[in-house]
């Protein structure tokens, strides 16, 4: 098993989909996480009571990460629980599915001020409050290489917290923290599934080298091992998980 046993670990996004099974499978493994939500109050509670039921534990702890307070309280609240935190994992994130002409100033600015600046913030507090031999795990996405029509804006947001991925693992590296991010593939979550047909959902599908798209329990345990000890000479780098994802 992968040494995360008393691991303190922020989960972003944590209340439902990937982020939860993430939340789940690092407490299972041992760790205390913290499920963070933004606005899903009984949806978090019920992966922090999912957790205390197998054994595990987990504190429920609401911030919008695109704001820098809420993401100061966020590490407050960590630590005042736990006393420290060793790993991050920014899975909070927004999908706006649009052709580039059709997208609007307000469809581009949640995108970024969700997806980098969320993913911004949380790093820039974790360079002086992530405990030394820490983790921070980023999430991008596969689609950034097939260039499918509509996801412009959404590809462009993880282009960018790849390239902060590798730039913070070089400076935060004298700490002894490792730094790198995990692409999913189309995944069965509501973020992904909402407003797409079978046949859009079967067409994506059709992408990977097993004719599916993924499941959350495809992603948790690689974020698991990415958290553990066992992986700390992985840095700066960008992990596919999309099944051969074209």
């Amino acid at each position: 098993m992968s040494t995360v046993k008393n691991k303190i670990v922020i989960v972003t996004g944590a209340s439902r989909g990937i982020g939860a099974a993430i939340a789940q499978s690092l407490a299972q493994a041992g760790a205390k996480v913290i499920v963070n939500y933004a606005g899903s109050r009984a949806s978090a509670e019920e992966v922090v009571n999912n957790i205390v039921a197998a054994g595990g534990q987990a504190k429920a702890v609401q911030a919008d990460v695109s704001k820098p307070a809420d993401v100061d309280r966020l590490f407050d609240e960590a630590i005042a629980a736990y006393g420290r935190v060793d790993v991050l994992v920014n899975n909070a994130g927004i999908m706006i599915v649009k052709p580039l002409s059709e997208t609007t100033d307000e469809d581009f600015t949640r995108q970024f001020d969700i997806n980098v600046r969320g993913t911004f913030n949380t790093m820039r507090a974790a360079a002086t409050r992530l405990a030394d031999n820490g983790t921070i795990i980023n999430f991008s996405t596969s689609v950034n290489r097939p260039m499918l029509p509509g996801y412009a804006t959404y590809a462009a947001t993880k282009s960018a917290v790849e390239q902060l991925t590798r730039v913070f693992a070089k400076e935060v590296g004298k700490r002894n923290i490792n730094v790198n991010s995990v692409s999913p593939g189309p995944t069965n979550t509501e973020l992904f599934t909402n407003g797409k047909s079978d046949k859009v959902i079967g067409r994506l599908a059709a992408l990977s080298a097993f004719n599916r798209i993924g499941e959350p329990s495809d992603i948790a345990p690689v974020v698991t091992f990415l958290a553990s000890d066992e992986a700390k000479w992985i840095s700066a780098q960008n992990i596919g998980l999309n099944g051969a994802m074209a």
